[in-house]
């Protein structure tokens, strides 16, 4: 009987250490933070120097130079400033958590295939049955807002801005973009902007913002009025 005891005691501390590991590696699977180390951290260290936030090494650990970027880059982008990089966090990076950076597989000019996708659903919902130089110039606006100092400064970013998009706001965003849309997204980011650097656009038979039409009209393309 002592030993069946001792049996029992044995698998069950093997069975808490067990999922005990499992825990943990699911936590650092899902989220990065304070005292995280590896290749995920030096890939949100590569990101947030590209864009300015970050100014330290890039050498795999999370410290104070890092926690303070990824806070900096969570005010800008309108994130929960918390200093982790979780799900929301990562998606607007535009990296993936668990394993698969975003930069393995580079569609256009360097962009993930998370950020090309979100583009692809933006065209597919503001631009769908336009004209297709109509649809690379959707693309460009959101680039174009992506560049500028008065917009957040990832795909994510622009695209989630509260009220930015009606495709967003409407659910049109969440359609499976077509091929025209994909391939527009591609073009755009490899820097055709039929625009020329405008940040807004409109349809001047549905627009119902005052505000817009202060806008200077740079060019039309289809249904859309490109403005800065």
């Amino acid at each position: 009987m002592l030993k069946y005891r001792g049996k029992l005691v044995k698998v069950f501390i093997l069975t808490l250490v067990i999922l005990f590991i499992a825990a943990t590696w699911v936590q650092a699977a899902t989220a990065l933070y304070w005292g995280s180390k590896g290749d995920m951290v030096s890939t949100v260290q590569r990101k947030l120097k590209q864009w300015g936030y970050y100014n330290g090494a890039v050498d795999g650990v999370f410290g104070q130079g890092t926690y303070n970027a990824v806070v900096a880059f969570q005010r800008k982008n309108g994130l929960k400033a918390d200093g982790v990089v979780g799900t929301s966090t990562a998606n607007a990076m535009g990296i993936t958590l668990g394993g698969t950076t975003g930069t393995s597989s580079v569609p256009a000019s360097g962009y993930s295939n998370s950020e090309t996708e979100l583009l692809a659903r933006v065209i597919h919902g503001e631009a769908r049955g336009e004209p297709y130089v109509g649809k690379v110039a959707v693309a460009a606006v959101v680039l174009n807002r992506v560049r500028s100092a008065s917009f957040p400064n990832t795909i994510a970013g622009v695209v989630y801005q509260s009220g930015a998009f009606d495709a967003v706001n409407d659910g049109q965003f969440w359609l499976n973009p077509d091929p025209d849309s994909w391939r527009a997204a591609r073009d755009a980011m490899n820097g055709w902007d039929p625009t020329y650097g405008c940040v807004y656009y409109y349809n001047p038979s549905t627009a119902t913002n005052p505000w817009i039409w202060s806008r200077q009209v740079r060019l039309t393309i289809g249904k859309h009025a490109f403005c800065i």
